[in-house]
């Protein structure tokens, strides 16, 4: 028989599975502290249960764990870019960025993407699976074991389209919020390219969750030619959800940005762009974009210019600052470049 993946349960979940061994409840929050406090790998180490129900439990359970393929440092700024290994030979990528008000860690929800954005590199290498709960937990718990530094607030915009995981992702975040204990959901960002039925959804679960909306264009025309999930939800969709998140959860929407070159780096795109976030509380994420060999987009030189614009019409808007320049710590290229290895 199989075994269950312990860390892709639920608090709730866990009690109900111990109990069903004849254990009294308790016990499965000496486990859950073991597993999400203590972070530790194998049930031998579960020091106050007694050898006996350790066995039992590795018979019942699995404890996943992330395996380091790759691991790049920058000299410039301490961002460390992991490649992990999966158990059935796939890898991710996350990104641990260094920060004045702490450390945040950006992760992956899937193994490849299928939103086909032109200008992403997370696409190239294809689509092969949603990742379970435990395998975006463990991107936080082994990347603070690795690199010995607390992970302060984590993005959800690494490889993957997060609301195209829409069930793995929320475990995952009840999980990691567990009653209350865990991280705060506040310091908690999940960027999507706008899959508008799926943000209703996070919408009535009222989490408290950031939500990040992937614009690149403030017309459907240009939108459409960037990205193809604006064919199935166009601008006048996701705005009106982008509204009604707000209007549910008092969390403020933040908008990316990626300024590309002769695309959408234009003063009439700025124009544009104000006249779409018109009256709207919200925030502005400026975005050099990110150069890849397979893709014939390159980075805008306006994009001070493009923020003044933006700023003069009253709209919150900030450049996104370049972390780890120097190992390609953006999402996709590690991933994609150890696939055309092999």
């Amino acid at each position: 028989m199989e075994k269950i993946d312990i860390l892709s349960l639920t608090r709730d979940e866990l009690t109900n599975e111990i109990c069903a061994m004849g254990e009294k409840a308790f016990r499965a929050k000496q486990i859950y502290d073991w597993l999400h406090v203590k972070k530790v790998t194998d049930f031998t180490q579960m020091s106050n249960l007694s050898v006996q129900f350790r066995e039992k439990l590795s018979r019942k359970f699995c404890i996943k764990s992330l395996k380091i393929k790759k691991r790049l440092v920058s000299r410039i700024d301490n961002t460390v870019k992991y490649l992990y290994g999966l158990s059935d030979g796939e890898a991710v990528e996350t990104v641990l960025m260094e920060y004045k008000h702490g450390n945040s860690l950006c992760i992956s929800t899937q193994v490849g993407c299928k939103m086909g954005c032109r200008f992403c590199a997370s696409t190239i290498a294809g689509w092969v699976r949603n990742l379970e709960p435990s395998e975006l937990l463990l991107q936080i718990y082994e990347s603070e074991r690795n690199s010995g530094r607390h992970v302060d607030s984590v993005v959800l915009m690494g490889i993957g389209e997060p609301l195209d995981n829409f069930d793995n992702v929320v475990k995952f975040l009840q999980i990691l919020n567990s009653d209350g204990e865990g991280m705060s959901l506040r310091h908690l960002s999940l960027s999507t390219c706008g899959v508008v039925d799926k943000i209703y959804r996070l919408a009535e679960l009222k989490l408290g969750v950031t939500l990040s909306i992937s614009l690149h264009a403030a017309t459907d025309e240009r939108r459409s030619a960037i990205m193809p999930i604006n064919n199935r939800f166009n601008l006048v969709k996701l705005m009106k959800a982008c509204d009604d998140y707000f209007a549910a959860t008092g969390r403020r929407i933040s908008f990316e940005y990626s300024l590309i070159e002769g695309v959408n780096d234009t003063d009439g795109s700025a124009d544009e762009l104000i006249k779409l976030l018109d009256k709207r509380n919200c925030h502005v994420n400026l975005i050099p974009v990110n150069e890849i060999t397979e893709r014939e987009f390159r980075k805008s030189r306006y994009v001070e210019r493009f923020q003044k614009r933006l700023l003069a019409a009253g709209i919150n808007a900030t450049v996104r600052r370049t972390l780890g320049a120097d190992i390609n710590a953006a999402c996709g290229q590690l991933r994609r470049d150890a696939k055309s290895e092999n």
